[in-house]
Parts: structure tokens; C-alpha cells; sequence
């Protein structure tokens, strides 16, 4: 960026994904491909002559072969667009880009362009989720959405008829993208209410939706039971199939956990809150 890229990318160039780091650790990639992209009227030898010079005054070691591609100039707004498309989840339930007409205007269609916040229904952990949600009758339900970033599986419970959904996540900016997107579905203001943690009410819940991390899950068991009616739906994702049960085992005091369902490398846990 010191030397006028107008973006920079980084990504993983060995196969090595870095799911959920163990406490106070930060697991780095080994090797790691970074992209440039540079106005075509730069002086390309003197430029990589620069990087050259940078890489080995941080390191003192040389850098291997730097790769320079022309791109070609192009509608980059339209390009990133071309990539999203209307997706169905289960009977009734699609997730519509808000530049696309909805496939199907008798269902239900969230309007939902990809954001600051995580959520667009495009990964695993988000599509089992919205799955479930479509395959129940939440019609007047109480919903809680734990770790709500971009609002969509909250939004997508009131579009499928429930009641009321309270949504918490600890980053301001992932209320403010749910808050955006409840205006863009035309949702009332009285049925989606939103918190930071320590500031949600203690509001029992019909069904309770979490899709974080492992880590963060176990350590809301809890609180995400004393969130949830006796009787209530528990649905919780986020979580690596080698995961899955210490994770149930931290929930099983207080839920009757199902088998989990999977997809791809990517768990879903759900279960019913005992009475007592």
C-alpha cells in the first residue's frame, strides 16, 4: 500500500485453512500468495526493483519470483455483482441479491447483498441453517439469532411468519448491517430488536439460533439455555464435523441434542430445551 497499490490480497497458497485458532494463539499460513493491483501506467521494473528492496530490508532474505499479469480494465462494480445469484434454500425460502427480480414472488424472499457483516447464505454453516428454518413452522414464534452479523437468519424467521426476533452480536457495525438490511425487507421496526451482549433481555425464546464458532458456542451454553423456553428449538452451527461433540456435550445438561447434520466440512447441531 506504501508504494500506491490500489488494493492488496492475501491468500493461502498451500492448502492450509485456519478455521478457529485455540486461545491465545495466531496460526499463521506457511506460505501466503499476495496480490497487488497497480495502475498500468507504473514504471514496472523500478517497481519491482522497490519491492525487491522493502521484502529484504524487513527480512533480510531475497524474494522469490514476483509474478506480473496485466488485467484487463473492466466494470469491476458489475463484475463482483455477476458473481451473485438468487439462492434457494429448502420449499420456500430464497436469498435475493437486491440487483436480481426473485425467481419465485409468491415465496419467501430476503433481499440481501453481501456486506460488511458475515451472511449472505453462501457458506455451509449460514445454508444449514436456513435449511432448518425452512423446513419449520415458526409462524408466531419468539426468535433469538446469537452472533446475528448481517441479520439473515433472523430476517429470514420473519419473513417465514415469526412473531418477533432479537438479535445479538458483539460487533456495532454487524447491528447496523442487520438494522440496513431489516429496512431493505420492509420489516417493521417492533419485530426485530437488536443488542450488544450484556444488553440483550433476558426474553425466553421459542427458537434460539447461534451460528459462530465452537469455542465461543461452549462457552454460551449457558446463557444461550437460560435463553431458550423449556420446549424451545436449539439450532447451532459454525462448527467443524471434528468439533461437534464437545459441543453437544457442553449443551446435553440442558437440551436433548440431535444427531448432527452436515455439509461439507461444516456441522449443524439442533435440539429441544428439557423441562427442567
Amino acid at each position: 500500500m506504501e508504494m500506491g497499490a490500489d488494493a492488496v490480497s492475501m491468500e493461502d497458497a498451500a492448502d492450509q485453512p485456519l478455521y478457529e485458532p485455540d486461545p491465545g494463539t495466531t496460526p499463521l499460513w506457511s506460505q501466503t500468495t499476495v496480490t497487488g493491483l497497480f495502475q498500468s501506467d507504473r514504471n514496472i521494473e523500478q517497481l519491482l526493483a522497490d519491492i525487491r528492496d522493502a521484502w529484504h530490508q524487513q527480512t533480510q532474505q531475497s524474494l522469490a519470483e514476483i509474478e506480473v499479469t496485466l488485467v484487463e480494465d473492466k466494470d469491476w462494480e458489475r463484475a463482483w455483482m455477476d458473481d451473485f445469484h438468487p439462492l434457494q434454500f429448502g420449499e420456500r425460502l430464497w436469498i435475493v441479491p437486491s440487483w436480481h427480480e426473485a425467481p419465485d414472488p409468491d415465496a419467501a424472499n430476503l433481499l440481501l447483498d453481501p456486506g460488511l457483516a458475515f451472511g449472505t447464505g453462501t457458506h455451509p454453516t449460514t445454508a444449514l441453517c436456513l435449511e432448518w428454518l425452512d423446513g419449520q413452522d415458526v409462524a408466531g414464534k419468539q426468535v433469538t439469532d446469537y452472533g446475528c452479523g448481517s441479520g439473515i437468519l433472523g430476517l429470514a424467521a420473519l419473513l417465514l411468519g415469526a412473531d418477533h426476533v432479537i438479535g445479538v452480536d458483539t460487533d456495532p457495525q454487524a447491528l447496523e448491517a442487520s438494522r440496513d438490511n431489516a429496512r431493505r425487507n420492509g420489516v417493521e421496526d417492533n419485530r426485530l430488536d437488536l443488542y450488544l451482549p450484556g444488553q440483550d433481555p433476558d426474553t425466553q425464546a421459542d427458537v434460539m439460533l447461534a451460528n459462530i464458532l465452537a469455542q465461543p458456542l461452549i462457552g454460551l451454553a449457558p446463557r444461550l439455555a437460560e435463553l431458550t423456553r423449556p420446549g424451545g428449538h436449539l439450532v447451532l452451527s459454525g462448527i467443524l464435523f471434528n468439533q461437534a461433540r464437545e459441543v453437544m456435550d457442553a449443551y446435553e445438561p440442558w437440551f436433548i441434542m440431535d444427531e448432527p447434520e452436515q455439509k461439507e466440512d461444516w456441522i449443524r447441531l439442533t435440539g429441544r430445551r428439557r423441562d427442567r
